[in-house]
Formats: C-alpha cells, structure tokens, sequence
C-alpha cells in the first residue's frame, strides 16, 4: 500500500476526519478537525468525500515524502508549501510525483492547515473513525502526533483525477477574531449582566490552549453559582465560566461532559474560524439571534459546495 513518509514531522500534525460521533454518551470525545471548513474543502478539491481522513497541521508543518504520484490539496492556514523546488497553491490541488518532497516553510495567517491526498489517509478506523484523540492515544497513526520516520497509509488513487481546481476564500484571522454567540436559554445561573461583560473587550487564548479548549483571559464574567454544578454535556463551541470568571471555549477535544456553568454556545458557522486561533491570539464575542445563525450556516454551506 502506498503511503506517506514522514521526514519532519513539524510542531503537532495529527490525523483528522470529521469526527467519532454517536459515542459521547460513553465518555468518548468525538474530536475530528479544528477548523472543518478546511478539511472539507481540502477534501472536495482533491476528490475525496467530505469524511476521508486529512492531516491536521498547526503552527510548524512538517516534511513528507510521497511513494506514488497524488493530487493534493492544503488548505485553512496560509503556509509556504514547496514540492522539490516549486512552489505549491494555497486552496488548489496539485500534483506531487512519485518520490517528491513536500515542504511546510513560513506560515501567514491562520493556526491550522489541512493536507488532503487523493484516496484520503488509510489509517484504521476506530470506533467509526480515523480521527486521533490525544488525551486517550486513540485512533490515527498509533493514537499520537506524527514523529519522524511514520509511513502513513494511502487509499487507493482516484481514476484520472485532475489537478488545478481551487477552493473560494475562506476567512483566516490575523491574530483576532470575532465569534458569534448564542446565549443559553436558562440563565439561572448568571446575573443580567455576564453577557454584556463577555462582549465588553477581547480576550487572549492562554499558553495552554489546546485542541480540548481555549483557556481566555480577559473580562471577568460573574457568575451566581459556588463550585461546579451536576455534569452536563459539553458541544462544542460551549462557553464554559469557572469560578474565577474566565471563560473556556471548549473546542474538538473536549470531554463529553463539564460542570460549569455555560453562558452561550459559538455559532457552527463560526467554528471554523475559532479552530484557526492560537495561544496569544484575541478573540472578541457578540451575542446574535437564532435566525442570523441559520443564515450564516446556511451562507457557509453553499461557500464549502463551490469546489464541487
């Protein structure tokens, strides 16, 4: 089976589809990509169906060999790509031959960049599933970031695949980004005034935000409840407010289940753009209505359909 060779494997590059749902009601994280608009579109402009499984790539990108000729496409953050000495598109498909290099150098905006080839990426399923979960060593290559030296396992080659397709722009933030919220519907455990604190000024993404959740810094946001509350399930994009009034955006890796107190949930048409957010990065909230979210998940939609 072809496959590809792992020559450098950059900062954190994980396998990725679009998730391990249907098993959270046994504490199992559905994970799946940061920014799935990305991998989407990655996957559409090389062939592939929206669940083959990509390369998820963050902050560093790594160095990759490949044994047989493949269409390829990288898309979401704006990274420097050379295959031998060409320079690859960004949000294009493009051909590397038999034993060609591909190269991760300088990134532009944006935290994470998806690397889809064409039959997709043939590590075993788990549970539905070929997305790594970390925290547990489930899933992906051997349940782990890719290290050096990793053969990672290609599905077979689609017939006559063309390249040179591209994928419509998709946005990245350059250091900051807005979101938009929906605020919970029992508010029970929040004064008037917490959502007007969470939009009053940005918040930074501490050290050690991950791809479980965003740990922010910033307005404090009351909160009427001592401790932790009966578990509850955990979406993503939950707004999570401890006891010292730091928010916590939970993200991918979430666990299934939290005991703070939520305030608001960040709309799925957002997503995408708070999955390419890094450490040090702002990010400011808004608070919008049900229908501007269905417009906008509606308006996102029809974009990720473009390459098709």
């Amino acid at each position: 089976m072809a496959s590809l060779l792992v020559l450098r494997p950059g900062l954190l590059s994980t396998v990725q589809d679009l998730g391990r749902w249907g098993w959270q009601a046994f504490g199992v994280s559905a994970s799946g990509p940061m920014d799935s608009r990305a991998h989407r579109l990655a996957n559409a402009l090389v062939g592939n169906p929206p669940e083959a499984a990509t390369l998820e790539i963050t902050l560093v990108g790594p160095e990759l060999a490949f044994d047989d000729e493949r269409v390829v496409a990288i898309c979401g953050a704006d990274f420097v790509v050379t295959v031998g000495d060409h320079l690859a598109s960004h949000a294009a498909s493009f051909r590397v031959p038999a034993g060609g290099h591909l190269r991760f150098g300088r990134r532009g905006r944006g935290t994470r960049a998806y690397l889809a080839v064409e039959g997709g990426l043939a590590v075993a399923s788990v549970l539905g599933s070929r997305s790594t979960h970390v925290p547990s060593g489930m899933g992906g290559h051997a349940g782990r970031p890719l290290t050096t030296d990793d053969r990672v396992p290609l599905g077979p080659k689609h017939p006559q695949r063309s390249a040179g397709r591209r994928a419509p722009t998709v946005e990245m933030p350059d250091g900051r980004a807005r979101l938009r919220v929906l605020p919970i519907e029992n508010t029970s455990h929040f004064p008037t005034e917490a959502l007007a604190q969470l939009q009053s000024e940005p918040y930074t993404l501490r050290p050690e935000s991950n791809r479980m959740g965003y740990r922010l810094v910033g307005p404090v946001v009351a909160s009427e409840t001592t401790g932790t509350l009966l578990s509850q399930p955990s979406p993503i994009g939950s707004i999570q407010v401890p006891p010292d009034g730091q928010p916590i955006l939970l993200m991918a890796d979430r666990q299934t289940t939290g005991g703070y107190p939520v305030l608001g949930t960040v709309i799925s048409a957002d997503l995408g753009l708070a999955g390419q957010l890094g450490p040090g990065d702002t990010v400011s909230f808004t608070v919008c209505t049900r229908q501007e979210a269905l417009a906008a998940l509606i308006a996102q939609e029809r974009l990720l359909m473009a390459p098709r």
